[in-house]
């Protein structure tokens, strides 16, 4: 059994104080455009999740837009983490927002469940100046939907069965089985676990696991050799923000190579600190998937931000770090990608050559391509930084209805370019509601440049996507051989898509 404290809207919590804003405030916090997080205010004037920052501001027109900051939020969480550690042993941090701890010792030394959870709210609120909730149930994932709903749980399957298949954190998932006329997490775990992995998938089997109440954690997790923690004496010792951040990233990749050199992968991750004053500080991370090198150093990163930044700042530099494994699983759950886990000379500079990058241009200044399911040659690339998870989006072994043939284009542009199609007698080629082309394709203008007559052309292929959900796609492509427009031209193949009444290029052949 888990006991977990959840503090709700965090995110916007953290903001709010840290920008002045009143409770009473509708506010939201806002990334790539849209809506990661709202208050009570914000959702009682049609806020939600997802929405578009415009869209939002059109709904509720005096809505405070804050920016998303995981650093600030993990700096203002520290505190909630120390007041729940004054009553509880174990304490481990799931993300800002959520803490788990083992339910034995509070409801042992409280007398009971209820005991206990009404003690930490009220300490979270008296020493935090927070609100949360408390949740219990077996496992994590359902002791924090518990939380959500402020339950203390004894049958955990019970207490999932009747709940929507929304709450796994899968979304195309959740569309399939909604599709498949499963609507809850009782009707999805009474099939058969074999058939859901042979179907879905392993992805789906875990989230299959999770319905059913079973424990989440992989079975195969074990205690690391001791060798594997790493430590560091920072000279001068460690008072600033930035330079913590500097020694995160070192840090992590220090212990990521020592765990994968065993073959093993962190799930659960402590972080020790001594100040020169002789203080002890110390936190458990807690994380549902192996850390990556970018996991360990954002969770250091964060840890110490709170140190040194929180109400709680020790009255000295730090002068030592330790980063402690405490559970690990097999490292083949952390999938491994382009030089990553290689021992040999050239892989190792390889490897340092992009970490030094990504400290001069951030995360994302170092991207990797990982190949990807989709229909389209653009759809079938995804980009991911250097160090983070290699998992693709989608599978790429899956059936795909409509998906472009081999080969496939060797060149796709970032940006589809515009083109004009024509027929003999210049005007411009459509598709119907059929997908048949108006009239045979004559020539094809790229842009500015000078119109190229058509050789040979094949389709239109029709790709009706998602065509259930309003926000699916209606498309046509085309392949065209084109002429020399000149000398210095070659001949050309093009893969054109017709979309919204507008032809592109979507790939060049060649």
């Amino acid at each position: 059994m888990l006991l977990v404290v959840w503090c709700p809207d965090w995110p916007v919590v953290a903001a709010s104080a840290a920008a002045g804003v009143g409770i009473d405030t509708p506010a939201a916090v806002v990334a790539a455009n849209r809506v990661v997080a709202c208050n009570g205010p914000a959702r009682a004037e049609g806020i939600a999740v997802g929405l578009r920052r415009r869209e939002a501001q059109g709904r509720c027109p005096e809505l405070v837009v804050l920016p998303d900051d995981p650093d600030r939020d993990a700096r203002r969480f520290e505190p909630v983490v120390a007041a729940v550690e004054e009553l509880a042993v174990g304490v481990e941090v799931v993300r800002p927002g959520v803490v788990a701890v083992p339910a034995r010792g509070p409801v042992g030394y409280f007398g009971s469940a209820e005991a206990a959870a009404e003690r930490l709210i009220d300490h979270v609120g008296a020493r935090a100046d927070a609100e949360c909730l408390v949740g219990m149930a077996d496992g994590l994932f359902a002791a924090t939907l518990a939380a959500r709903r402020g339950l203390l749980v004894a049958d955990t399957p019970a207490f999932l069965a009747p709940l929507g298949v929304h709450e796994l954190d899968s979304p195309e998932l959740v569309d399939l089985l909604r599709r498949l006329g499963i609507r809850t997490l009782g009707a999805f775990a009474a099939l058969d676990q074999r058939d859901v992995a042979t179907r879905f998938g392993a992805a789906a089997a875990y989230a299959h696991q999770l319905a059913a109440g079973r424990e989440q954690r992989p079975a195969a997790r074990r205690t690391p050799p001791a060798d594997l923690a790493v430590t560091a004496h920072p000279d001068p010792p460690v008072d600033r923000v930035d330079a913590a951040a500097f020694l995160a990233r070192t840090l992590a990749e220090r212990l990521h190579a020592g765990l994968a050199a065993h073959g093993l992968a962190c799930t659960r991750l402590a972080i020790h600190a001594a100040t020169a004053t002789g203080a002890e500080l110390a936190r458990v991370w807690r994380c549902a998937e192996p850390l990556t090198p970018a996991g360990i150093a954002d969770r250091l990163r964060w840890q110490l931000d709170g140190w040194l930044s929180g109400p709680h700042r020790p009255d000295a530099p730090i002068t030592a770090l330790r980063l402690d494994p405490v559970e690990v699983v097999d490292g083949r759950a952390l999938q491994l990608g382009l030089w990553q886990g290689a021992h040999d000379e050239h892989a190792e500079r390889a490897a340092r050559a992009m970490v030094h990058v990504q400290g001069l241009l951030g995360p994302d200044g170092v991207l990797i391509p990982v190949m990807t399911g989709g229909r389209g040659p653009a759809d079938r690339v995804h980009l991911v930084p250097w160090g983070d998870d290699r998992t693709p989006p989608a599978p790429p072994d899956r059936p795909w209805p409509g998906a472009l043939p081999a080969p496939s284009p060797t060149t796709v542009p970032p940006r589809p370019l515009p083109v004009v199609v024509r027929d003999a007698e210049g005007e411009e080629v459509a598709v119907t509601g059929r997908f048949r082309l108006t009239a045979d394709p004559a020539e094809v203008v790229v842009g500015r440049h000078p119109p190229r007559r058509v050789l040979a052309w094949s389709g239109p292929w029709p790709v009706d996507e998602r065509w259930w959900d309003p926000r699916g796609r209606r498309r046509a492509r085309l392949q065209v051989v084109l002429a020399e427009a000149s000398e210095e031209d070659n001949q050309a193949a093009l893969l054109l898509s017709r979309e919204d009444e507008k032809w592109t290029v979507e790939g060049i052949y060649g």
